[in-house]
């Protein structure tokens, strides 16, 4: 297994590389051996041809007729001495015989061969049935000891006899050519054919291997970006569940939060507004109104306390109204929007608040535009109600792509481990901000808070 891991591990060219190398080591191997083989036989068969044509021309005019005569007498043999011993078959061949059909050698340059009968071997079987044999350094008769004793290469030719007027095969010539020159060429012949064929297997392996290469690269480059791909998509995904996650959590406390922010509307209305009400309609059952020993003056006075009691809690009505309805953001872009949630907050606390945003322009869906004013609007609250509203700053940056919302003040800060996690005003901000795939921070000392909402604009558009 660990090997076939590794090979696998392999990139496809160092793969193909090993296997294709040895396939065409193989596939030079075998075909360069089958070419030399080819050439060898038809240089062999070419060389004999020629040469069994020459001798044939010089010794059938010597032979009898074959047919009638199964003997040679001792002028013909005498003739055959003095042929084969001298000039230009005396310095090629080595040996000479000529056999009959029965195995029987009429005629040797061996006079100890001649008149000895031996089994008919297949060239001889092949040279009687028509078709010249021809072997390069296979001396393997037995009647060749002679022959593979001389240590020099031989062509062994088996020629077939044929009688002039008829055509028959009468009788088989022998001979073994002294083969130096035939052996030189044949070895350049090899030579040359094993290197065609390894130019020509090695040419194609390259031409191969460039086309492999390029396309492992190809495959390469293209693993590597589709493993990009899937980091990227695994990122995304790994995004997207935890956003789910944030929007499962915000879903769930939606309902106890807007029961909460009920309450507190209840809350505020009961011990503001109600209280004045109250207040004024008690001191309307009083009998200094309906009373005509009361002065006038002391009557101006207590319809006077009625009065600013009652406009006092219409001033709180507004207040709350005033923080429950948003104006309209729609159309509005980030700059306006800033603006409009820190000159509410000035106007209702009669504070200052210093605003720096970025000039990057920016385009906002209506659901980020809410949660970054209501952000500011309920970081601002906080502020000026624990942090006495001493310098307070909103801050908006673009980074990353990411909008950053800061507003801070230097106030005396807080625990934020001491504040419940029922804390509306900070669960909103914080359910708001992740319902929305974004990041909430607190951070605060003694020397001040600053809240952080981190908006991050591709993440928002798909949420």
């Amino acid at each position: 297994m660990n090997v076939l891991a590794r090979w696998n591990s392999q990139s496809l060219a160092r793969q193909f590389l090993l296997i294709g190398g040895l396939v065409s080591m193989g596939a030079m191997i075998l075909v360069g051996a089958f070419v030399v083989g080819l050439i060898e036989t038809t240089v062999t068969r070419n060389s004999a041809a020629a040469t069994a044509l020459y001798v044939d021309s010089v010794i059938a005019p010597i032979l009898p007729d074959m047919q009638t005569n199964q003997i040679l007498d001792d002028t013909v043999t005498h003739a055959l001495d003095e042929t084969l011993g001298q000039g230009a078959l005396g310095s090629r061949l080595i040996s000479f015989r000529l056999w009959r059909s029965d195995g029987l050698i009429l005629y040797s340059n061996d006079k100890r061969l001649m008149g000895k009968r031996f089994v008919v071997n297949d060239d001889l079987k092949t040279a009687f049935a028509g078709r010249m044999v021809a072997n390069f350094n296979q001396i393997d008769d037995v009647e060749s000891e002679a022959e593979r004793a001389s240590g020099k290469p031989l062509l062994e030719i088996y020629n077939p006899v044929l009688q002039p007027w008829s055509g028959k095969v009468v009788a088989v010539s022998e001979f073994y050519e002294i083969a130096d020159e035939f052996q030189h060429s044949l070895d350049e012949a090899r030579l040359r054919s094993w290197l065609a064929v390894a130019l020509f297997t090695m040419a194609f392996f390259l031409v191969l291997s460039a086309i492999v290469f390029r396309g492992s690269r190809t495959i390469d480059h293209q693993r590597r970006d589709l493993t990009q791909r899937v980091r990227e998509l695994s990122d995304l995904l790994a995004q997207n569940k935890t956003l789910h996650t944030r929007v499962q959590r915000a879903s769930q406390r939606a309902a106890a939060l807007n029961e909460s922010y009920l309450r507190r509307i209840g809350a505020d209305l009961h011990d503001g507004p109600a209280q004045l009400m109250a207040f004024a309609a008690l001191r309307l059952d009083s009998d200094i109104l309906i009373d005509p020993a009361v002065p006038g003056n002391t009557r101006e006075r207590e319809v006077m306390a009625i009065k600013d009691s009652v406009e006092e809690a219409m001033r709180e009505i507004r207040n709350i109204c005033n923080g429950l309805v948003l104006p309209h953001i729609e159309a509005a872009d980030l700059p306006e929007i800033l603006q409009w949630a820190v000159k509410a907050h000035e106007f209702q606390t009669g504070s200052r608040v210093e605003l720096s945003m970025s000039s990057a322009p920016l385009q906002l869906e209506p659901p980020a535009k809410i949660c970054i004013y209501r952000f500011v609007q309920e970081a601002l609250n906080n502020a000026f109600r624990h942090g006495g509203g001493i310098n307070q700053r909103v801050t908006e940056t673009l980074r990353d792509e990411c909008v950053i919302i800061d507003v801070a003040d230097s106030g005396p800060g807080f625990d934020p481990k001491a504040v419940s996690r029922a804390n509306i005003g900070l669960a909103g901000l914080r359910d708001r901000v992740e319902s929305l795939g974004g990041r909430f921070t607190i951070e605060t000392s003694g020397r001040g808070t600053q809240v952080r909402m981190s908006l991050n604009i591709n993440i928002m558009e798909q949420a």
